[in-house]
């Protein structure tokens, strides 16, 4: 089926396509290991492969999208082992996020934080898993951007994507939205009382897989989606 490619302004098409292929790929549409065709997506969105080829190098260059020689692009796996490596040092990052946030955060990023955490409430008590996973991301990013650290909360946010097709199934794990509010409101407890060692150590066992969590996190993953190794 075709699609009408919206640009925004001063967007050229392939800045229009990366964009639309990333939330593919964050929101889960679009899995890891699924080939992406040059000539399907030049089909599909009404564009010339010229744009469509700098779309796809733009998310290889962002690690979301592994192109090979005669192969093509296809969105990235990660070994088991590379994925919790990823997980640990996102755990870090997010702490350190968390910690600045303590310290930095302005008043109209407060208020926005306690204003998602209430809004992930409401997706919690409406049972809309996918929702949920929605407004939790944006915690997160409200988070990295209350750090008021550019650098940081970009390095954060680009690892962050890059684990977001595996992080969908911590979310799914039956009775991890529940724990997630209380996380949060540990998180965001310690954030607004300015208190940066509590908040970094919040967010960092919240973000860290251990223990159960971990194995219960490596069962749900469907081999197809890894990389061997």
């Amino acid at each position: 089926m075709k699609l009408k490619l919206e640009t925004s302004q001063n967007e050229t098409r392939a800045e229009a396509l990366r964009r639309t292929l990333e939330q593919e790929i964050l929101s889960g549409k679009l899995r890891p290991g699924d080939r992406l065709d040059e000539v399907e997506l030049a089909e599909r969105f009404g564009v010339s492969r010229t744009p469509v080829r700098q779309a796809l190098h733009a998310l290889s260059a962002g690690g979301l999208l592994d192109i090979k020689t005669r192969q093509g692009a296809c969105v990235s796996s990660l070994s088991i082992a590379m994925l919790l490596e990823m997980f640990q040092m996102m755990a870090e990052l997010e702490g350190l996020c968390a910690s600045f946030a303590a310290r930095r955060a302005r008043p109209e990023q407060r208020r926005q934080l306690k204003e998602i955490h209430e809004r992930l409430v409401k997706t919690f008590e409406e049972d809309d898993p996918e929702r949920f996973y929605e407004v939790n991301r944006e915690f997160h990013e409200a988070v990295y951007a209350a750090a008021n650290s550019e650098f940081i909360a970009d390095q954060t946010l680009a690892l962050r994507n890059r684990v977001s097709p595996y992080r969908r199934y911590v979310t799914f794990q039956p009775g991890r939205m529940a724990a997630t509010l209380g996380e949060h409101a540990e998180v965001l407890e310690a954030i607004l009382a300015a208190n940066p060692s509590a908040a970094q150590q919040a967010m960092r066992s919240h973000v860290n897989l251990l223990g159960d969590n971990l194995t219960d996190f490596i069962a749900s993953i469907p081999a197809q989606t890894l990389k061997a190794g």
